[in-house]
């Protein structure tokens, strides 16, 4: 019989399929379904550091005439309000599962939210899922300005906490690949998480309004993390978890075959229901069995970058004939 389980943060998972930060993690009934059609861990909605600080700012602008020692009695109040929430949801969570809960924080800065890592901690998660949402489009800022921000947020949090941290981020860099490496080297990362997906604008041309476009990833979104887990995976010594695109057992089986340690998914449970986490281990299962497979270590990363063999099609961003095999 086929093992499909695989250790991500230092933690035991029965499948590497992870549910990802999403609001589908944050009901406790809905949590209860997703382990028991086999999710190997779940990632609860991120809290996010700039929703506190927009509903501090609005609280304050209704009354301009508030004093300096009442605007920052309000930014408190908001900002330990949601951590209340947070943490009861992280004990709710724990009490009513028996698989690894792991918080998320949406940051952007090393503010003062990194205190929340220590509540969040005495709350019971079992690890700590750092998402830094950084779009370099400040034209003030270099990028080393922008990279330097991982540095500052993992160094700080590492320092708040003994929790397992994983960094998901965003795959704009001009040095991707030597920026992750360095990362890794800081020794305050435990796991990467690639990538971020961010919003994606669009317009309606009717009403002249911005719009969201592509709420929902699709298969064909699994090249840019499969490129850069492939990539990465011979590289850093750290365990990277693959996320966006991944809808089937095929994706996920995929992304192991490039090196990935487990994968993370969301919106193929919006669009599929819970029991596609069923439906994916079981096509995991049967691919295992079907080219004798015991254990995801034995065929993990067997298609990664190789810079000693033939394998520029990892590296190929420009489209060629040869590789599309199409005229």
């Amino acid at each position: 019989m086929v093992n499909i389980e695989t250790n991500y943060l230092g933690l035991n998972l029965k499948s590497p399929i992870i549910v990802a930060s999403s609001g589908i993690s944050n009901n406790i009934e809905k949590i209860k379904e997703l382990e028991s059609n086999g999710a190997g861990a779940i990632v609860l909605k991120s809290l996010f550091e700039e929703q506190i600080l927009a509903e501090s700012s609005h609280n304050i602008s209704q009354d301009e005439s508030y004093g300096y020692d009442v605007h920052n009695y309000i930014t408190t109040v908001m900002r330990d309000t949601r951590l209340s929430d947070y943490t009861k949801h992280i004990k709710e969570a724990k009490s009513n599962t028996n698989i690894p809960i792991i918080a998320s924080i949406n940051c952007v800065s090393d503010k003062e939210w990194i205190d929340y890592t220590s509540a969040i901690e005495k709350a019971g998660a079992d690890a700590l899922e750092l998402n830094i949402g950084i779009l370099p489009s400040n034209h003030e800022f270099s990028s080393e300005q922008n990279e330097q921000q991982y540095f500052n947020i993992i160094e700080k949090v590492r320092k708040s906490t003994k929790l397992p941290i994983a960094l998901k981020m965003s795959q704009y860099s001009a040095g991707l690949a030597n920026l992750i490496k360095k990362l890794s080297w800081t020794g305050h990362v435990d796991a990467f998480v690639l990538f971020n997906r961010y919003f994606r604008p669009d317009i309606d041309i009717n009403d002249m309004k911005i719009t969201s476009s592509g709420v929902f990833s699709s298969s064909e979104d699994i090249s840019d993390s499969l490129r850069w887990v492939a990539v990465m995976s011979n590289v850093i010594e750290v365990p990277i978890a693959a996320t966006t695109g991944i809808h089937t057992g095929a994706d996920v089986i995929k992304q192991i075959l490039v090196g990935a340690q487990c994968v993370q998914v969301a919106s193929t449970l919006y669009q599929n229901g819970t029991q596609q986490l069923s439906k994916m281990n079981d096509e995991l299962k049967t691919w295992m069995e079907k080219k004798k497979f015991n254990t995801l270590d034995d065929f993990r990363g067997k298609m990664a970058f190789d810079s000693e063999k033939n394998t520029v099609a990892f590296e190929r961003i420009q489209f060629m004939k040869h590789f599309g095999g199409i005229e």
